[in-house]
This record gives C-alpha cells, structure tokens and sequence, in this order.
C-alpha cells in the first residue's frame, strides 16, 4: 500500500509547530503525569491477534515458528505442516473473532474494578487490530473484518473507562527475520534485495525482517540500525494510532531505546503530548528500559516492580499468566489472591498495575480470566478506598519479605508472613495491608504492626500520630486494637482470608 510521505510529514510539522510540546527533552520534560493514571490504580492489558490462533507456546510464535529446535517449530510443522507452505499469514483469516462481544467485554472490566484498558494494537507480527490506511495487514481488511479496536473503545467509554493503546511495532525491523531463511515464508527469495537485511516489498506483512548480527535485542546500538524508512513507517503508524484511537496511555514496548529511533520518538511524544492539549485530554506515554528520559514520560517494569518508593508515579505491566500474555492453551495461571498482594505491593510504592489478559481467536476471554478478574473485582468492592486515589504513606512497607525488583520477577511467587505490611493513604486516613492474613489462636487472630508503635520520641519522624480507631475493611466484626511502645496490635475472631486483609486507621 503506498502512502503520500509527505503528506503524512506535513501533518507532523503542523500539530509541532502549534504547540505547546516542541521535539526535544526539554520541551518534553515539562508534561506532566495524568490525574486519571495516579487514582487508577488497575488497568487492563490485551494481547490479541493471529497469535492467539495457534495457541501455543507464547505471544512470540510467529518468530518462533520458524526458529528450528523451538517447540513451536516442532508443534508447527505437526500441527500445520511444513513453513513455507503453511506460514504465520495463513494464521489470518483463521482470527475470525466471531463471538468478540465488546459489550461484555467492557463490563467484564468494568466488574473487576479496573479503570482503564490497553489493548495491543500492533504486536511485534506487524498486524493492526485497527483500520488502517498503511497498511493492508489489518483486522479491519482481513481476519476479523472489522475495526476490533474502535468497536471496543465505544463500549469501553460506555461504561466510563479509560483507553489507551500499545504499539510494538519497533520490533518488526527484526522480528520476523527467521522466516527469511532457510524457509522464505511468503515472499519470493527473488523479491528480496542484494543486500541481505532487506526487502524490497514493503507492503508484504514480513517487511523488512531484518537478520541482526546479533541475537542480544537488549542493545541500543544494535546493527544493522533501523533504516529511515522503516523508523518513518513506525512513527507515521503511531500518528495514526493516536488520531484514530484517540488512546489516553500510548504503551510502547523495550525498543524504542534504539539510539537510531531517538528523533522519530521525540516528534511522536510532542505530537502526542500536543495533540493531548488540542482535544483537552490527559495522556501519557509509558516505556520501559529507560526508553524515553526520565520526566518526560512515565517508567514501566515488566513483570516486576521497584526495590524503593518512586517519587513519580510507575506501572508494571503483569498478567494473569505467567508464560505468555496472548492465550495458550497450557498458560500457567496465577491466584487472584497472589495478583492482589503484587496490587498492594505495587501501589504502596507508588505504583499502578496493568493486569494482562489474552482472548481467544474467537473473541471470547477465557474462563480462568474472567474467574480471576470478577475475584479480584470482588476484592475491590470491599477495599477500593484504600486502593483507587490513594498515596503512598511516608514508610511504604514494614516485614521480612522484600517487593518485588527487577523485570520479570514475578515469575517467583512471593512467600508473605503475618509480619508482612503494606500502607497506604487517601481519605485522612492511614490504610494497612496485612499480606497474609495469620490463622487464629484459640480462636483469637493477632497480628502487630510496629511501624504503628506509640513511640515518644523528639525526633518528628518518629512521633507516630494519635489513633483515634481502626475498622477492618469489609467485614462487620470490629476488630480489637491497643497501641503499645512496641506495636499497634490488632485482634480479631472471625476474619479468615487469603487475600490481604486492610484495616483503615483514623487518627485524632
């Protein structure tokens, strides 16, 4: 599909030159983190597309596919024959999403007490689940035949959530590169150029599939860099992402920490900022990897979280599953009460989760995610005032089990004691999350929280304020407290849970 370049270059240079955001840090660093993204706290992650048709072994089949002595090389060629023959393409029009019920969608989301919702628009396969007029290689012209993301947001703004949008796009320069040899799945070997990290077609969905010199994607110099071309080709689809989807979080995946993407970047964050200020809309952009500066947009952490107390706002994009974030057949899922610890643990940080879920290639949620999600919905009904607005407290934790650091820590479930705490506040009041709720005494449950300690002490930070009472939230039992020099001590008789328990303290 050919496109008017300069047309498209044209309506850069207009939204930049009208302001207020110009295309440099500076300018950049003075945007400021949404009101909406501090109080929400939960948000939805989606992770849908021809992927989900084979099911298998990850999101990331359509690289793997092709990689011989993967797995899903094996499944393929069992399943679906030899690559050539049967390749990622023909996983296409087998996406026919012909149960998507955008309707129940939303207020499945809605249920679980999420506030807004990030469909992936392009993964890293190159196909758009939106109309698109760059490319032919999108669910509006093929597959679903319809405009998935459009149809979705109408419903999601319906029922008052927040939507956004993530593109991967970065990483197709090299993603699809091992179906160019020895398998040459869909192009001609013809049609490819001299030069062997190119193609000549851009309009075939592979384009350009790039052979690295080097498997280590984690490099900011990588070579072969990505052509002006194929950066032009990503930022235009960005716009377009914006202007057509109007997204209000714009979530772009690790490698946009390529040196050679920086200028392109910096022009898609001033459009998108300045856009945001034309429509009278609160947007941000979230990357992970120190992708973009610090303060001109917000950190992400896969699968994981800070050590420490952020001072800005920060998400972790994490998912019901631990082994993929597109639907498989063999995901290996998580508890909601375990997703709900990493809740508290998040926020008391400072942070704001978005939970993946991955749809079938049908269009409907499968069972274990819904389950997860109505539970953790249900949770929330209870204890949202100490979760949806809230700030973090002056000490963020107290107990023997460290947060969650690093990316993809999660894949390690965190073993909590009756001595593990997390805080909270919003309201004027103080709010305690006890992560393990201990098993009753002769038929008493007592925890203590020493970090409540009615210590006198002429240092200020020490001088704890005056408890005036404590309630348990969710529950009518009023729950017995003391406060001593040592611990705020806390008794209850009929309480019993594998989700955290949250007690909301007021204070004279």
């Amino acid at each position: 599909m050919s496109y008017d370049r300069n047309a498209w270059m044209e309506k850069m240079n207009q939204v930049l030159a009208a302001g207020p955001y110009t295309d440099s840090w500076e300018s950049l660093s003075g945007h400021r983190t949404p009101e909406w993204f501090r109080k929400a706290k939960l948000g939805i992650f989606i992770h849908w597309g021809p992927y989900s048709v084979p099911a298998f072994g990850s999101e990331w089949y359509s690289r793997n596919m092709y990689r011989e002595g993967t797995p899903e090389f094996e499944h393929h060629q069992k399943t679906y024959g030899l690559q050539k023959e049967f390749g990622y393409k023909d996983f296409i029009p087998m996406l026919k999403a012909e149960r998507f019920d955008p309707e129940a969608w939303a207020e499945l989301f809605e249920e679980a007490g999420a506030k807004f919702v990030i469909p992936v628009a392009e993964h890293h396969d190159g196909f758009q689940m939106y109309r698109s007029e760059l490319s032919h290689w999108n669910a509006y012209e093929k597959g679903p035949h319809r405009d998935v993301l459009e149809d979705l947001n109408d419903a999601l703004h319906q029922h008052g959530l927040i939507t956004g949008a993530s593109s991967h796009r970065i990483e197709h320069w090299w993603f699809m590169s091992p179906g160019r040899k020895p398998l040459k799945d869909g192009t001609p070997a013809e049609e490819w150029s001299d030069i062997p990290s190119f193609s000549k077609n851009r309009e075939d969905l592979y384009w350009p599939s790039v052979i690295m010199d080097s498997e280590d994607n984690d490099n900011r110099y990588a070579s072969p860099v990505p052509s002006g071309e194929f950066l032009e080709d990503w930022m235009f689809r960005t716009m377009e992402i914006i202007d057509h989807l109007r997204p209000q979080e714009l979530y772009f995946d690790w490698w946009v920490f390529q040196a050679a993407a920086k200028p392109y970047l910096r022009k898609i964050l001033a459009y998108y900022y300045n856009r945001g200020a034309e429509w009278n809309q609160e947007v941000l952009v979230i990357t992970k990897n120190d992708g973009i500066p610090y303060g001109c947009a917000v950190m992400d952490m896969e699968r994981g979280g800070f050590h420490t107390m952020q001072a800005e706002p920060w998400q972790t994009d994490t998912a019901v599953g631990k082994v993929s974030w597109g639907y498989t057949e063999n995901n290996v899922y998580k508890t909601s009460d375990m997703i709900l610890r990493d809740l508290a643990d998040t926020i008391s940080r400072n942070g704001v989760m978005l939970l993946n879920i991955g749809p079938k290639a049908d269009g409907t949620i499968p069972e274990q995610d819904q389950k997860i999600l109505l539970e953790i919905g249900a949770w929330l009904k209870k204890n949202g005032e100490a979760v949806y607005g809230s700030s973090p407290w002056r000490i963020s934790m107290e107990g023997p089990t460290a947060p969650k650091e690093g990316a993809f820590s999660d894949q390690t479930d965190s073993v909590y004691s009756s001595e593990d705490f997390r805080f909270t506040v919003n309201h004027g009041h103080l709010y305690i999350f006890a992560m393990k709720y201990p098993e009753p005494v002769n038929g008493v449950t007592e925890i203590r929280v020493h970090t409540l300690a009615g210590r006198k002490h002429p240092a200020a930070y020490e001088f704890g304020e005056l408890i005036r009472d404590v309630d348990v939230l969710g529950y009518e039992e009023k729950p017995e407290w003391v406060q001593t020099e040592d611990a705020l001590i806390l008794r209850t008789r009929t309480i019993h849970t594998d989700s955290p328990a949250v007690f909301r303290v007021d204070f004279l």
